[in-house]
Parts: C-alpha cells; sequence; structure tokens
C-alpha cells in the first residue's frame, strides 16, 4: 500500500501533501450525508476524491461500470440454466453503450467524457499505466479501499460467542494487532522494488524500466555482481549442470562446485578446511547452536551488538550467554575470569559491525581467548573482499605484510577458531561459509541440521563465487578505490556539518534519530532526487538511533558523489534532520557531537592504499594490476598454468598485492600443513 501511496504522489498533488495517516482516519470515518455505490456509507476520503477532476472522473466511471455489471448479471450474468457468464480478465477504455440498460444520463456522460479523453490521446489500454492520471487514480483508489478494509477489521483474540463459550483463536486479528503496533512505532519496514543493473551499475531501475535509480546502500561493495569473470563462469555453469544443486550435499547435491570452492575459501583464510552454507545467517545459526549445545556446560560470550544470526544460534544452542559490553575488553575479561577454566568457552564476535561501522578488537579478544582458555567466533561478513592483501578480512588485514609475503603461520588470523564468512556481498553471488580446522568442519558437517537438511546452493552459484574470490584475490584495485571513495565521501559531509557517525570502516552511517524522519528522508531521496539509501530502524539499531546507511562502491564516482551530497544537504535542510552541530549543544550521540572527538584511524593506511602516488599513477597502477588479474582470470577459466605465464617479479613490477600469487602457494601451503 505505502509504495502505491508513493507512485501516486508523484501525480497527485493531495496525496504529495498528506501523511498516510491522515488517509487512514479518513478511510476509516465516513458521513451521514454521503452514500456510496450499492447503497452504502461513502468515507470522507471518498467524499474528498469526488471533488478531485481525475479522481472524480476516475470513480463516476467505477460507478459507471459497476452500475453496468450489476445489470449485466441481473441480466445476461447467469442464464436460466445457471452457468456463469464470462468476465473479461483486462480492462480496457471503450466507449460506453448504453443501449437497452437503464443508467442515468448523467452517469453515462461523465464516464464517456472520461474515456473519449483517453481515446483521442491513443490510450486504449489502462492496465498498462500509460496515463499518469488513470494509473494515480487507480493505485490511489486501491490504496483507500486497503485503508479502509484493514480499518473495517475488528480483531478480538478468545472472544466468547452468543452462547458463552470460548471462541477459536482469531488468528488474523493477532497479526493485525502485531502489525499494527510496528505502525504505530514507525518501525514497520518498506521495501522498495530496486532491479539493479548490471551493465549500468550503481544504477537501477524500480518498477518500470525507466524509472532510474542511483543505489547508494548496497551491500555489493565492489560490483562484483556483474563482474565479466564471475557472470561467464556462470553462464557456462549453468548451461553445463542445469539451475539447481538437486538435494542436499546428503542427496545428489554434493559436486566439483562445492568441493572447490571450500577449497578456495579454506586457501583464502589459511585454514585447513571450509564448509559451504546456504547463507552466512544459517552457518551462524548452525554452527553457534550446534557448538552450544555439544559441548559440555559451555558458555557463549557474545558482543552487545552482534548479528541476530549469532544471536539466534545462542539461543538454539540452550547454552548459557554472557553479553559482554561492544568492543568492551575489561566487562569481557571480567566475566571470563568469573568461569572456571575448566568450562568450555566460545568469543563470539564481529569484525566490521554493519551498521554503525565499528571494528572489533580482534588481537586484544585472542589474547583472552587464549588467557581464558576460551575459542574465538569471527564473523567476518562485512569485511571479507574488502580487507586484506587477498581480501580475507580485517584479521587478514592486521599482518598485512605477513600475509602479502604468504607467511599465515603465527598470524592473527591464524590464531582464530572459526571464521564465518559471506558470499552475499563483497563477493557479489550468495551464501554463506565457516572455515577452521579439519575437524571443527567435520563436526558441524555432521552434526549441524541447519547444513544436514538444507538444499546445496546451485552449481552457477558456486562457480561463481568461486570465480568472485579468485578475482578478488588477485585484484585489490576495487577495495581500494572504495576505500577511496568512502574517505571522499565522509569528508565532504563533514564538511557540510552532517552527522556521520565515526568509524574506521567502509560504512557511512548518517544519524537521524527518529525513525518517522528517517523514512521520510529515505522516501524524499528516492522520490526527489533518484537515489535510493534504506532508512535502518529497529530492531536493527535502537530506538531512537534511526539512521540512512550510506555504501559507497568502486563505481560511485565523482558525479555520482556530488548528487548524493546534494541531494543530502536538500534532504536534511527540507527535513529539519539535527545536524552535527545540533548533536553537539545536546552533549552528542551515538559518538557524533561529542566533545573532543577522537577521529579512527582507516584500516587502511594511506600507504596500502597507494595514496602517495598521485591520481594518474594511482589510476595506471589499478589499470595495470586489473589487466593483470583479467588474465590470470582467463588462465584459470582455460585451466592453464599461471605460473608459467607469468612469473612473481612480474606481478611486483606492476604492484599487484597477491597474498594468494602463485610464487607464494608452495610457501603458504608448508606454514598451513605445519
Amino acid at each position: 500500500m505505502e509504495t502505491l501511496l508513493r507512485q501516486s504522489r508523484a501525480v497527485c498533488p493531495f496525496l504529495k501533501k498528506t501523511s498516510a495517516s491522515t488517509l487512514r482516519a479518513l478511510s476509516t470515518s465516513s458521513s451521514s450525508h454521503a452514500s456510496g455505490i450499492a447503497g452504502g456509507k461513502m468515507s470522507n476520503l471518498q467524499i474528498l476524491a469526488r471533488r478531485c477532476p481525475i479522481m472524480g472522473k476516475a470513480m463516476a466511471v467505477q460507478s459507471a461500470r459497476n452500475g453496468l455489471n450489476s445489470v449485466s448479471s441481473r441480466i445476461g450474468g447467469v442464464s436460466a440454466g445457471g452457468v456463469k457468464s464470462v468476465t473479461q480478465g483486462r480492462s480496457y477504455v471503450v466507449p460506453t453503450r448504453a443501449a437497452n440498460l437503464q443508467n442515468s444520463r448523467k452517469m453515462e456522460a461523465m464516464a464517456s467524457s472520461f474515456e473519449d479523453v483517453h481515446m483521442k490521446a491513443g490510450v486504449f489500454d489502462t492496465t498498462k499505466g500509460i496515463c499518469p492520471h488513470g494509473a494515480a487514480a487507480m493505485k490511489a483508489a486501491k490504496a483507500a479501499a486497503d485503508l479502509a478494509a484493514a480499518a473495517e477489521h475488528k480483531p478480538t483474540v478468545l472472544s466468547k460467542t452468543a452462547d458463552g463459550t470460548k471462541a477459536k483463536f482469531d488468528y488474523e486479528g493477532f497479526y493485525y494487532n502485531e502489525l499494527d503496533k510496528k505502525h504505530k512505532d514507525k518501525s514497520y519496514r518498506y521495501f522498495n522494488n530496486i532491479n539493479r543493473l548490471a551493465k549500468e551499475f550503481p544504477r537501477a531501475h524500480m518498477a518500470t524500466p525507466e524509472e532510474k535509480v542511483t543505489v547508494w546502500c548496497s551491500n555489493d561493495y565492489l560490483g562484483m555482481g556483474k563482474n565479466k569473470h564471475v557472470l561467464q563462469t556462470m553462464h557456462k555453469t549453468l548451461d553445463t549442470y542445469g539451475a539447481g544443486a538437486g538435494g542436499t550435499r546428503n542427496i545428489s547435491g554434493h559436486n566439483q562446485h562445492a568441493v572447490g570452492l571450500e577449497q578456495t575459501l579454506a586457501k583464502l583464510h589459511s585454514k585447513q578446511a571450509a564448509l559451504v552454507f546456504s547463507s552466512c545467517y544459517v552457518a551462524n545459526d548452525a554452527t553457534l547452536a550446534t557448538l552450544g549445545s555439544k559441548l559440555p556446560n559451555c558458555v557463549i560470550l557474545s558482543d552487545s551488538m552482534n548479528h541476530a544470526s549469532m544471536i539466534q544460534g545462542i539461543r538454539h544452542s540452550g547454552a548459557k550467554k554472557m553479553v559482554f559490553k561492544h568492543n568492551d575488553l575489561v566487562d569481557l575479561e571480567m566475566k571470563l575470569a568469573s568461569l572456571p577454566p575448566e568450562v568450555p568457552k566460545i568469543i563470539a564476535f564481529e569484525s566490521v559491525y554493519s551498521m554503525c561501522g565499528s571494528v572489533g578488537p580482534i588481537k586484544e579478544i585472542c589474547d583472552l581467548a587464549d588467557k581464558y582458555g576460551a575459542i574465538t567466533f569471527l564473523d567476518e561478513v562485512h569485511a571479507v573482499g574488502m580487507y586484506g592483501p587477498a581480501g580475507a578480512g580485517v584479521a587478514e588485514h592486521l599482518d598485512f605484510e605477513a600475509h602479502l609475503a604468504g607467511k599465515p603461520r603465527g598470524t592473527i588470523m591464524d590464531r582464530i577458531d572459526i571464521i564465518t564468512g559471506t558470499l552475499g556481498k563483497a563477493y557479489g553471488c550468495v551464501g554463506g561459509y565457516i572455515a577452521g580446522s579439519s575437524l571443527l568442519v567435520d563436526a558441524i558437517r555432521s552434526l549441524a541440521p541447519g547444513f544436514i537438511f538444507t538444499t546445496s546452493l546451485p552449481p552457477a552459484v558456486m562457480a561463481g563465487a568461486k570465480t568472485a574470490i579468485e578475482y578478488q584475490m588477485t585484484y585489490s584495485g576495487d577495495r581500494r578505490m572504495q576505500q577511496i571513495h568512502t574517505r571522499q565521501v565522509k569528508e565532504e559531509l563533514d564538511s557540510r556539518d552532517i552527522p556521520v557517525i565515526p568509524n574506521p570502516s567502509h560504512i557511512i552511517p548518517l544519524l537521524v534519530g527518529n525513525a518517522e524522519l528517517a523514512k521520510k528522508a529515505s522516501d524524499r531521496l528516492l522520490d526527489v532526487h533518484g537515489i535510493y539509501v534504506q532508512a535502518i530502524n529497529y530492531p536493527t539499531v535502537p530506538v531512537g538511533q534511526e539512521r540512512l546507511r550510506i555504501t559507497p562502491t568502486p563505481g560511485h564516482t565523482a558525479h555520482f558523489q556530488e548528487h548524493l551530497l546534494e541531494a543530502l544537504e536538500d534532504v536534511w535542510t527540507t527535513l529539519a534532520i539535527p545536524r552535527t552541530s545540533d548533536w553537539a549543544a545536546k552533549g552528542g550521540h551515538v559518538g557524533v557531537g561529542v566533545p573532543n572527538p577522537e577521529k579512527p584511524d582507516s584500516i587502511w593506511t594511506d600507504e596500502q592504499l597507494g595514496l602517495q602516488e598521485t591520481e594518474k599513477d594511482l589510476a595506471q597502477i589499478n589499470m595495470e594490476e586489473k589487466a593483470l588479474a583479467d588474465m590470470i582470470m582467463e588462465n584459470i577459466a582455460a585451466n592453464q598454468n599461471i605460473e608459467k605465464e607469468l612469473s612473481a617479479d612480474a606481478m611486483m613490477q606492476t604492484g599487484v598485492h597477491i597474498a594468494a600469487a602463485a610464487s607464494f602457494e608452495a610457501a603458504k601451503a608448508v606454514e598451513i600443513s605445519a
């Protein structure tokens, strides 16, 4: 319904300036002096609609058609033998012929006039939405009807019947009440119809191809969803092996694509093994639930800002849970110290927290895990592909040079017991995984219902994901450019006093602080400026911390950035959203406007990004790296030996940062096996 209202507002002045709550109130109140079609009362919204030159005519046409249908049903709708007439499924604007039908001259004239206007314009099929006024009228009428229908539903739960016995549970009433709560606290979620265009990244279209918008909140951080190597691999695999996997891994769903993908993931994280799931939500849930339920008297220590998938897995495990304050090492150590040494303990945390952009203290948590006999469970969902010389995540990035040299042994990533990640964000595909020791992975494979009873990912998806990982292991230009664009946008927003929640990562959260206002900001960006940025509200973030979440990509170049900045300036001014200075006057909120703020250091250093180079030189380096990466991927696709074609010296001369380059594979394999 909200989508219909939003689309209708573009052509209807009344809907544009009237809120949904006002429309709801108008649709649920009626006048005792006005009668609707078939003798019913008209709502106040319908009375107002009659005054509209467009809507009034549309209602007249509808009324005329209803009259025709009513008379038709009495005359020919049902034959003497009881056979129903067949009605046409589509609506066409045709001249009104009321011959032999008792219809008012006034209504006939109005309907005929309305139809004549459309016919003169060459519009015959109104279902195609060719006429904006007709489409708006139809959408508005449907929205009003939906509002009225919802208001007429008066839910009763376990009410008594006339004879005093208890009625059956009112399921529909329960659904209505739950949704009504979401509407009232402004946390109800609206989905926009966004269709990303592979050939026009980061552009997309909405319901129709003509409605183009720029997407600024995608988790396809590197644009790999349109990468030519990924698409070629998926097309080839799809043609050869078909659409689906055919079943679970145990029943025909285990294939060379699963084996190859898991080997690539294990190599990416320098672990002995990996296991692929249908999503990382399932991977987190299944792994934590299985470990928590199987380890005797297990206690799981969870960061307070952990993702819902981890929280759900802990709940499903039935294990004791201890929540420590976000990134608070003192609080975590106090809780660890309170537990007996012999008790199994899992510390579950993330590297990049997606809604605020903060980064977990990975090394320090590893130190505490070693001290108190715990194992570590690190979610790298929003970091894989984005950080590290091979794109393995923040844990790899913290020992950049060691991994660049192919020496993972003893690094922070090596110390992590369980790493989870996704194939659906920076790698542009879909799916999730865990990586760890062979015994750990085999235990989850053998014990986790979330893995055992889930249909395997399609072969084309796994093959495409494997290609995406291999490409990012050989080419760091995408993630470097993404980081540069993030810095540029953050700096411009700071200069305009638009509140960015400070963080060292690639996430740009803009603090709004009110659910209704955040929704209005998102709507205005879309309706007025053609920019899609989704509003984030409860339960994803706490009440009072509502925000817009912006994620630049390598494709968001200068002209896209300028468009965004001007649009945000308009939105913040028009809606009077608090700016950084406003939050500072109140003492600060969620890190915005706090006294004497310390600017967090970016995970990527200037040197790692190549910012010491001139802009021209940096562009040249990226171009050379990309050309080399394309060559490597073509060789992989052709099953050729990369080492014979390219020496390590040639790679280094072009400035490629390849942790998993062929010249390092032997040394790395020795490190892992050791």
